[in-house]
């Protein structure tokens, strides 16, 4: 894995990194990573999203507060910097500081210097500023939203995370690191595994949410299953998903014009014959889209081979071409 590779040669330089990724591709953890692979490991590691906070609240975070600087500023309070002092800071979201919060920080990193809301005294620190974002940064610097000095600070080291369907052999390694520890956290003896079809399901899924969705689907799979003896077989994509949503028996035009009465004269007139047929269409839907073939029908729905012959059977579907 080259960015990992990456990662730990620029880990014991101590200078800023800005971190790129896709949302889920564990911009936090490999910040953790430069931090603790560094010669500032046993000082503290400190971390500030950016995006959750207005621009005041978060200069009163980042650079702390004097008593009296604000309404409800009653003690002093030091900043994030301040805490961090000897040690790390990760600035998740930088894109959504403002220019005058941005300046602020570039100063801190220029001159290590920072000033508390309300104060009067410059208080010196030494951290190591690792940032992260999602956003193109050089974009928004052209368009005059993000100070191209500060771009320049950051970038002494631009680590640019891929996606997890770019990173073969990754989903395989994961899904079974976070298997066995949801496995331990269950109690389990040991953790049995995914099927194989199971496995390749996982792997053949864009991970759009990428290792944070990941993680879900496999905690999720190994807490649903009730035969820990036996390799897991059943996993849920989509967490959402029912044939009880009733938006779901509706055309996606439908949805976007009907009105409360619409809906309501759409409704079926027996809700168990409409949950019946709506299964059959799925059941045969997958069984034509996997050319009639049974096994791979299962596959696309989440299913074993057997639960989906019962259900074939329940609904009264023909398994065959006509």
């Amino acid at each position: 894995m080259a960015h990992i590779d990456h990662l730990s040669r620029v880990a014991p330089v101590d200078r800023p990194v800005l971190v790129i990724g896709e949302r889920g591709t564990g911009k936090e953890l490999s910040a953790a990573r430069v931090h603790y692979l560094s010669r500032r490991w046993s000082a503290p590691f400190v971390k500030l999203n950016c995006a959750a906070l207005p621009e005041n609240l978060l200069e009163a975070e980042l650079f702390g507060v004097e008593p009296g600087a604000f309404t409800g500023a009653n003690r002093r309070r030091p900043g994030r910097f301040e805490l961090a002092d000897g040690g790390t800071l990760f600035l998740d979201e930088i894109g959504n500081a403002s220019l005058a919060v941005q300046e602020k920080i570039l100063r801190v990193i220029e001159y290590g210097e920072v000033d508390r809301l309300g104060g009067s005294e410059t208080i010196t620190v030494s951290v190591r500023v690792v940032a992260a974002t999602n956003a193109d940064l050089p974009a928004a610097a052209r368009a005059g939203k993000f100070r191209e000095d500060l771009l320049d600070r950051l970038a002494f080291d631009v680590l640019t995370l891929p996606p997890l369907r770019a990173r073969a052999g990754d989903v395989a390694m994961l899904s079974d690191h976070f298997g066995r520890a949801m496995a331990a956290e269950l109690g389990w003896d040991a953790f049995p595994g995914f099927a194989p079809e199971t496995l390749a399901r996982l792997e053949a899924h864009p991970w759009p949410g990428n290792v944070r969705e990941l993680k879900n689907v496999v905690e999720r799979a190994v807490a649903h299953w009730t035969a820990p003896k036996r390799a897991i077989e059943t996993i849920q994509l989509d967490p959402f998903a029912s044939p009880y949503r009733l938006e779901a028996a509706l055309p996606a035009a439908a949805r976007t014009v009907a009105t409360v009465s619409d809906s309501v004269a759409l409704l079926p007139q027996d809700f168990r014959d409409a949950v019946t047929a709506y299964g059959r269409d799925i059941l045969t839907r997958a069984l034509v889209d996997a050319r009639y073939n049974q096994r791979a029908a299962a596959l696309r729905l989440g299913l074993t081979y057997h639960q989906y012959r019962n259900l074939l059977k329940t609904h009264g579907v023909t398994a065959s071409r006509r």
